[in-house]
């Protein structure tokens, strides 16, 4: 039997991803739609009668009347039937409490002819709000079947596949006749193309997105009609939808507000008050950074030191030769280095997670609009650059929905300079060896307080460029603000469940084979490399040994053999030459090394320094990556990384561009080389000017 296409529809905030979560669980994939880079989620879900589904989960729209490129991916998807996603049944998720308005879209997608379920969710609420639903006179009304449903309460799953797995049954005519709204024109086009629906061409004259099988130009040209004509009739069919939606819902559903009972509006004037609100969110920040600290030490050490027990494991008991160094000194080290961060990493995504899940995140928008206004953004900006605490690349993507094309270019810019989970390990290593294990007041940690002052820091100069840019900017555009106030709700487990285990693994396996990669070829570079002072190593140090006036333990050759062979490898000749430019900034050549090999991707600096600091040492015992790091010192006898040094490291990731995926999506997103590459020239000379005052400042 051929898996049924499920296309899972709705507007934002109506928990379409939660039913997508409760049909699919972890059986999901994410990926991107042919030729643009919003994300798409497929789910594969068992349904009644061995049968089966590809569940897509489409991105948040409120209509069929496009104004993003999210919208567009519904519209292309619900056209194109050669599409080999087009769907044999549409869901379409919609909220007890906001029936009239997600109605819209259900009757818009009603008029495309496709078997449509009707899904309310959130039923849990009815009873608190005074809400009671005829549900047979809704189905008769709008011709569909009507699926009742509460993820958080477990209630209808099962009854929403037995419904997939009956769609043939749905009847696929429209709710109400939309070429009413202006009977002569849609019946030319009737006339002309007969063998298409007439809700298509519609939406082929009115909406900027691609179809198959018509010309859009030959039905445009045919039927020319004015924007103002056009918004017109739009705007005419919407009222005529919406008095059909009223007429339907005054029979179909009740609210008695004499039995509701709601705490939303008291919860709103705490959150979003504009002193308190400022408090709670600062409030809640900093809960988060001491966690990421205080909840994921103990399971950092244990992975810390496993890595480094199985490093010595395999250099003891495997054969002797270079792929036993490669896997010791290459493959171990490089992954532990970005491994060792998974906690801290699902710590950050598990608090992003609630606060999204709960409602709230959706506050700190409306909250911060008044604040980004003044610096050339909008509220809707704010959801970029949250969403950068965990990559800049989805964040961008996520700009998309910002109709103001000044606003969205800046806030694209900016974006990059909020520290995301990549930075985290850095400033996490850096941190920990820099910034004693002390507390204030016997509660806050002194190291908690260091990651959250650096998450500011790189806020403050988003916004500072911000304000830079809307002054340097000269483009004429108008600016409007809409955000919808979800309902609260207590997160779902298994929601935020799901979210920080795809989103951790998804960081550790696109991390993971750029360091994997790297970590081989700089075990390669650190154990090979060119001219005489590399092949005669162990004769030059013995020579230089024997023939210092100071005593020396022979059994401290072997390691002082290793370090002049790195310091002679290609990678080091490498860092060598770079050391000159980084010296000011408190930086050695191994430290530059990492640095260079860290714009592939910021997380692989950790790795790139346990790759080289274990090619760099040949004792019997290995030690962890951070006692490496603590024990590594220069010529003189100083550490290496000093506080001058670690701060100034801390500084140059916090401003650096450290990531050519975030320039390749710039490049995409703004359709030119001009923006990354402005990008790329401020953010690095701003990184190392401010490395230097700082280390120049500390040292």
């Amino acid at each position: 039997m051929q898996n049924i296409n499920v296309a899972l529809i709705g507007n934002p905030n109506v928990g379409k991803t939660s039913v997508f979560n409760e049909l699919t669980g972890l059986n999901q994939q994410v990926g991107n739609y042919p030729g643009i880079t919003v994300d798409k989620k497929i789910g594969f879900c068992k349904l009644p009668n061995n049968a089966k589904a590809n569940v897509i989960d489409l991105p948040g729209t409120y209509s069929l009347n496009a104004s993003s490129v999210d919208e567009n991916v519904v519209i292309e998807l619900l056209l194109n039937k050669n599409d080999k996603l087009y769907p044999d049944v549409a869901i379409v998720v919609t909220d007890v409490e906001n029936l009239k308005r997600n109605l819209l879209l259900f009757t818009q997608i009603k008029d495309l002819e496709i078997p449509t379920i009707l899904v309310i969710n959130m039923i849990d609420r009815m009873s608190r709000k005074g809400i009671s639903l005829d549900i047979t006179f809704l189905e008769e009304k709008l011709k569909t079947k009507i699926v009742l449903v509460s993820t958080r309460k477990k209630i209808g799953i099962e009854n929403l596949k037995k419904a997939i797995v009956e769609y043939k049954s749905i009847p696929t005519e429209p709710c109400l006749n939309a070429s009413s709204i202006d009977i002569e024109y849609f019946e030319k086009l009737k006339k002309t193309f007969p063998n298409q629906l007439l809700y298509k061409l519609w939406l082929v004259i009115t909406q900027d997105v691609n179809f198959s099988n018509i010309e859009r130009n030959e039905v445009r040209n045919s039927f020319t009609k004015s924007n103002n004509e056009l918004k017109r009739l739009q705007q005419k069919e919407t009222i005529k939808r919406y008095q059909f939606i009223n007429e339907t819902l005054k029979k179909g559903l009740t609210i008695d507000q004499s039995k509701a009972t709601d705490l939303h509006s008291k919860l709103d004037k705490i959150l979003t008050h504009k002193i308190f609100g400022y408090l709670i969110f600062f409030g809640i920040l900093f809960l988060i950074f001491q966690s990421i600290f205080d909840w994921s030490s103990v399971p950092m050490d244990f992975i810390d030191s496993s890595f480094a027990d199985l490093s010595t494991y395999a250099k003891e008991n495997l054969p002797k030769g270079v792929f036993t160094d490669l896997i010791s000194e290459g493959i171990i080290p490089g992954i532990g280095g970005i491994v060792i961060f998974i906690p801290q990493i699902a710590v950050l995504f598990l608090f992003v997670s609630v606060l999204e899940e709960s409602g709230y995140m959706s506050r700190v928008v409306f909250l911060m609009d008044k604040i980004m206004r003044k610096f050339g953004l909008s509220g809707k900006s704010v959801v970029p650059l949250i969403s950068g605490t965990a990559c800049s690349i989805p964040a961008i993507m996520g700009t998309r929905n910002i109709e103001n094309w000044k606003e969205r270019l800046i806030t694209i810019l900016v974006t990059p300079f909020i520290t995301c989970s990549a930075r985290l390990p850095v400033y996490a290593i850096l941190i920990a060896l820099i910034i004693p294990e002390k507390r204030i007041l016997g509660i806050f940690s002194l190291q908690g307080l260091s990651l959250m002052s650096l998450y500011l820091l790189g806020f403050f100069m988003a916004i500072f460029s911000a304000f830079i840019l809307n002054k340097v900017l000269k483009f004429k555009s108008k600016s409007y603000f809409v955000v919808e106030m979800p309902h609260y709700k207590i997160p779902l487990p298994k929601n935020i469940g799901i979210t920080v285990i795809e989103k951790t693994k998804s960081f550790v396996f696109g991390a993971g084979k750029i360091i994997l990669a790297l970590s081989i070829i700089l075990w390669f570079l650190g154990s090979h490399g060119p001219g005489k002072d590399f092949k005669n190593a162990q004769q030059i140090v013995e020579k230089q040994v024997y023939a210092s006036d100071i005593p020396i333990n022979p059994s401290v050759i072997p390691d002082r053999v290793s370090e002049y062979k790195l310091e002679h490898s290609y990678i080091g000749t490498l860092g060598k030459f770079v050391e000159p430019v980084i010296k000011p900034l408190g930086y050695d050549w191994k430290i530059g090394v990492a640095v260079i090999s860290s714009f592939a991707a910021r997380e692989v600096f950790v790795g790139t320094l346990a790759t080289i600091y274990s090619v760099g040492s040949h004792s019997d015992e290995e030690t962890t990556i951070k006692h490496q790091m603590k024990a590594e010192v220069r010529e003189d006898g100083t550490p290496t990384f000093s506080f001058a040094t670690g701060a100034s490291l801390l500084i140059f990731y916090a401003f650096a561009m450290q990531c050519i995926s975030t320039l390749a999506i710039v490049r995409k997103e703004t359709s030119s080389w001009k923006w990354p590459i402005i990008q790329l020239v401020f953010m690095s000379g701003l990184a190392y000017i401010s490395a230097l005052l700082t280390y120049q400042f500390l040292k």
